[in-house]
């Protein structure tokens, strides 16, 4: 399955129009992420690769707008050179391996680089974006940070069971099912301004995390 999804993604690639890497702009901090791999070439050359995404253009729009206009939500640069562009998510080939992009309804859930042995890492983001500011304050405040990154992960994980309970209930409403397991109450029953407030901390969970690189399918999406 990993390898043709591979190739599903790799066969989405299509080839860069050889422009100049645009300069990252203060208010492109919440449509834009930028993200950079070195790579050492067997000559001992070190390449530099960079990742922009735009997370601005809308799924249904993608392919109208990357005709249009001869840009993609996601474009692959070396050395400041667009080489290579595509829809998301995506593979981009490079020596030793292929760069994993994709993204979420809160920022990206990946961008790594995958070796041909398997091994992974994340890119490098620019310093300037919401990856990269997330990142310095990591390193500034590394205790605040890591409390920051548990907390968001017990909001995820509160509205993932009262989620799960909720839908347990729905489920044993109905007469077929609550005669064979009977009918199941959920013990939390949130007013309505509870529900948005788990909703609004649920979301800017995700988009913490998204910062991070940090996705889980399970997690991550209940918010949403």
């Amino acid at each position: 399955m990993k390898n043709l999804k591979r190739r599903w993604q790799l066969g989405k690639v299509r080839p860069g129009d050889g422009s100049a890497l645009p300069e990252y702009r203060l208010w492109q901090l919440f449509s834009r992420s930028m993200l950079f791999l070195d790579l050492v070439t067997p000559s001992g050359e070190t390449r530099v690769y960079a990742v922009d995404v735009r997370h601005m253009v809308e799924a249904k729009s993608r392919q109208q707008h990357e005709n249009a206009v001869g840009k993609s939500p996601a474009a692959l640069y070396r050395d400041g050179v667009q080489i290579h562009r595509s829809n998301l998510p995506t593979a981009f080939p490079v020596p030793g391996g292929v760069i994993e992009v994709a993204t979420s309804a809160f920022g990206m859930k990946r961008v790594h680089f995958v070796a041909e042995d398997g091994t992974e890492r994340a890119l490098r983001p620019h310093d300037r974006s919401q990856e990269g500011l997330r990142a310095r304050f990591g390193r500034r405040f590394p205790r605040t940070s890591a409390a920051v990154g548990v907390v968001t992960l017990l909001v995820l994980l509160t509205a993932l069971v009262i989620s799960l309970m909720h839908g347990a209930e729905a489920v044993t409403r109905v007469p077929a099912i609550a005669e064979l397991v009977g009918r199941f109450v959920s013990p939390v029953d949130l007013p309505a301004w509870g529900n948005v407030v788990l909703t609004v901390a649920g979301a800017l969970s995700a988009v913490e995390r998204a910062t991070r690189l940090r996705f889980n399918r399970l997690l991550d999406t209940v918010s949403s």
